[in-house]
């Protein structure tokens, strides 16, 4: 069985080298105009249609994909500020749990703007992308079988014009064999000359009919969906900037309502401390770097925030503060933050990272930080590192499928 294995795969793969060989000749006379080539206009046309469709379709997706990491640092700063107020916000003043209530609903919305941009926009858009590797990969593949169907037409038609040659041989013959035959064996040998080349004629015919039906059965099927591709995308683009230009009005309206009732809270708290209401101010009315008395030098953790991915100093920030845990020494180089998957994402490029929903990642810092991509994050997960120790399965991921731990 082993030998036969290795046969059948010598075999094939003696064949695909043999098919290789054949259309590279059969191309090289087609150059040349030694050999015609089909042509359809119409289809050539569908196939520029196609590769721009997906040039625009990509860039696109690079351009929402950096919309959602500019959201997502507005997010991280606007979290920050919030935190920086109720830290300097001491307990008597006004409206200290309507701030406290308006700094949370701020980080919710700010949270479910983000996720139903991710749902409704950035998950269309990578389902309306994955159909075109594997018509790409179908249109080579026609072009390769439409080269093999020329080169069957043109060997057929080539043994086509030799028929009357050998009908002519039957009467006379010309080879050396024939010549030293008696008369009576002469014209069993011709016969026999043009029975060889008549099977011959028969299996390139054979060979022409099986070219041309694979390559006509593929050809059919990309003639329908190429027009069709390229007519869907006007309702793709409507929906999904549809989509982006609903959420964007429903957020700035809930967000503008908010800003109104955080003003209102700050007038309130001026009215009350030109009125003497208020009392000390604290760290409000003190001079610029100067602290109340008995209060701490150190800046909040809060107001301080985590580090925000993509920017090289605030990675260098994170490599130099520790938690203070035991297993702090057995981090991968570079090791930043943990992350958790929040949906499963599959890898598109070598240099991705496969993640399903509840997987942990150690975050570190980018090699080359210019060559980051905006609302990526390098990484390797949890899981594979404390059972290697080795970053060879290490890989980039979206940093929208994720949350913070």
């Amino acid at each position: 069985m082993a030998e036969m294995s290795k046969g059948v795969t010598a075999g094939k793969l003696a064949s695909n080298v043999q098919k290789k060989i054949t259309r590279a000749q059969e191309k090289v006379l087609q150059k040349l105009g030694k050999a015609d080539e089909t042509k359809d206009v119409q289809f050539e046309e569908g196939v520029i249609n196609f590769n721009k469709q997906l040039v625009e379709g990509s860039k696109l997706q690079k351009d929402l994909k950096a919309y959602l990491a500019a959201v997502k640092a507005m997010h991280e700063s606007s979290k920050r500020l919030h935190e920086c107020l109720a830290d300097m916000y001491e307990p008597d003043w006004y409206g200290k749990d309507e701030m406290d209530s308006i700094a949370e609903d701020t980080d919710l919305l700010w949270t479910d703007f983000h996720q139903k941009l991710v749902d409704h926009a950035l998950i269309s858009m990578d389902t309306y992308l994955a159909q075109f590797p594997d018509i790409k990969a179908r249109i080579a593949k026609r072009d390769r079988k439409l080269v093999d169907f020329d080169s069957a037409r043109h060997h057929f038609a080539s043994l086509q014009k030799g028929k009357k040659k050998d009908e002519v041989k039957i009467a006379k013959p010309v080879s050396l064999l024939e010549k030293a035959a008696p008369g009576w064996a002469q014209g069993i040998l011709s016969a026999h000359h043009v029975a060889q080349t008549n099977l011959s004629r028969n299996q390139a015919e054979d060979e022409l009919g099986r070219a041309q039906k694979v390559f006509e059965d593929i050809n059919e099927d990309l003639q329908e969906e190429l027009p069709s591709l390229w007519n869907s995308r006007v309702g793709f683009y409507v929906n999904t900037f549809q989509s982006v230009a609903g959420l964007e009005e429903k957020f700035h309206r809930e967000m503008g309502k908010l800003s109104q009732n955080l003003n209102d809270v700050m007038i309130k708290l001026e009215d009350q401390n030109q009125s003497g209401k208020a009392g000390k101010l604290g760290l409000k009315t003190t001079a610029a770097g100067k602290r109340q008395e008995g209060t701490n030098n150190t800046l909040s953790p809060r107001a301080s925030g985590p580090p925000i991915p993509k920017s090289p100093s605030k990675e260098k920030q994170a490599s130099g503060t520790t938690n203070g845990s035991s297993d702090e020494a057995e981090m991968p180089p570079g090791f930043l933050y943990k992350v958790k998957a929040m949906h499963d994402y599959g890898a598109t490029d070598g240099d991705e990272l496969d993640l399903k929903a509840g997987d942990v990642v150690l975050v570190m810092s980018h090699e080359n930080p210019e060559e980051q991509d905006d609302g990526w994050l390098m990484g390797v997960k949890e899981a594979h590192w404390l059972k290697k120790k080795d970053l060879k399965v290490k890989g980039v991921f979206p940093e929208n499928f994720t949350q913070h731990l």
